[in-house]
């Protein structure tokens, strides 16, 4: 998608999810930013080797920080 033909708008947003694809993320467990993306919603840290489920092109999705949160605050209020 990186000709003149779709538009600029379309080709910001490849680019930012390309980008934030290929970014390392910081691993959950081992606190170490080797988190990388294996595969669609696959995230595979390159130190602890543990595998993670997430978002499609970033590790964390607005979806799951919402359920992150509901869930935390069912737990407190428990």
């Amino acid at each position: 998608m990186r000709s003149s033909k779709y538009g600029a708008s379309n080709r910001k947003l490849y680019d930012k999810a390309i980008q934030a694809k290929k970014t390392r993320y910081e691993c959950p467990k081992c606190r170490k930013f080797k988190l990388v993306r294996k595969g669609n919603a696959l995230w595979i840290c390159g130190s602890c080797k543990t595998k993670f489920a997430g978002g499609a092109y970033t590790f964390g999705s607005e979806a799951g920080q919402i359920s992150k949160r509901l869930i935390s605050e069912y737990v407190q209020s428990s």
